[in-house]
């Protein structure tokens, strides 16, 4: 499942965003990763009915077939030839008043390689970003219908608010991504970070069934920002080390967020089942994400390449 994700995630996809577009990058990333916001809204309350009419079992074959006849067509779509790298004009790499977009990095002549990005300190920062982002979003977003359930609502009417929640991803990818175009990488993560923390600090504040505003807080803002620093992180990379590798340099600190994935879905799931209570789980997302932003906030600054320029 994780190689079968990544061949279709944005590994793949920034690279060839990056190549067509400069000045606008973060809103294109941002509009093709909202498709993920999409997903998640539609499939959440659909794969609930799915279960309560076939099991677990055949559900999951279900979701496989779909995805089998679906992606075929998808993939079909795609180009053959990449096309030709593009060198932005200064026109169209300046921002407002003739300077550069917030938060972008100059138009570099550098063709970063992978072991040049590894000697700066802005590759372990984007990494430990990617990472504590991962934590922070899988300490929650696996076990929300769970935790809703051991709160006592009801399973399909938490399914159906979460998956509303997750439908305000589309706007809250798109928004936070064309934002970073204007304001900066930094700032538009940072309010990601906090509309995140927010929604993980209602969560936290549910007792009971009859708080059904919190649980729609929790659904909204948690969802508004889910993958909304995407588009910020995934840009800054490019900004940062551009070239013809940046393919294989974000491939390298993708690693982090399968990390901060699989460690916060099985570690929440371990504390629930040592302590009875979600409690510490949701804690430790808001410690990771505002780590997160202590990180991002350090890379303001382009790095400066060591070694030879070739």
């Amino acid at each position: 499942m994780t190689v079968g994700a990544n061949g279709l995630g944005l590994v793949v996809s920034v690279p060839l965003l990056s190549r067509l577009f400069v000045r606008k990058r973060g809103m294109a990333v941002a509009l093709v990763q909202s498709a993920n916001g999409l997903g998640r809204a539609v499939s959440a309350p659909l794969v609930q009915l799915v279960i309560a009419a076939l099991g677990w079992r055949q559900s999951y074959l279900v979701l496989a077939a779909v995805m089998a006849v679906c992606l075929g067509p998808v993939a079909w779509c795609f180009p053959r030839r990449e096309p030709e790298r593009r060198v932005p004009a200064p026109s169209e790499s300046a921002g407002p008043a003739g300077g550069r977009p917030a938060g972008a990095a100059a138009p570099a002549v550098q063709d970063w390689r992978v072991r040049d990005a590894m000697r700066t300190p802005h590759f372990w920062l984007l990494g430990s970003v990617y990472l504590c982002t991962g934590l922070g979003s899988f300490f929650v977003s696996l076990h929300q219908l769970a935790f809703a359930v051991d709160m006592g609502f009801d399973k399909l009417y938490a399914a159906s608010v979460l998956g509303i929640g997750s439908f305000l991803a589309i706007g809250g990818i798109i928004g936070t991504g064309t934002l970073s175009d204007y304001i900066g990488r930094e700032l538009a993560a940072m309010l990601a970070y906090g509309i995140s923390i927010l929604g993980v600090v209602c969560a936290l504040l549910i007792t009971g069934p009859e708080q059904r505003w919190l649980l729609w807080l929790h659904a909204c803002c948690f969802g508004l920002t889910w993958g909304a620093r995407g588009p910020s992180i995934t840009a800054k990379t490019v900004d940062l080390f551009p070239g013809r590798h940046v393919g294989a340099i974000l491939g390298g600190i993708s690693i982090g967020t399968g990390l901060g994935a699989a460690i916060g879905s099985w570690a929440s799931g371990w504390i629930f089942d040592r302590s009875g209570s979600y409690h510490l789980a949701f804690l430790l997302s808001i410690a990771s994400y505002l780590v997160g932003c202590v990180a991002f906030w350090r890379l303001r600054r382009p790095p400066v390449r060591h070694g030879h320029a070739g």
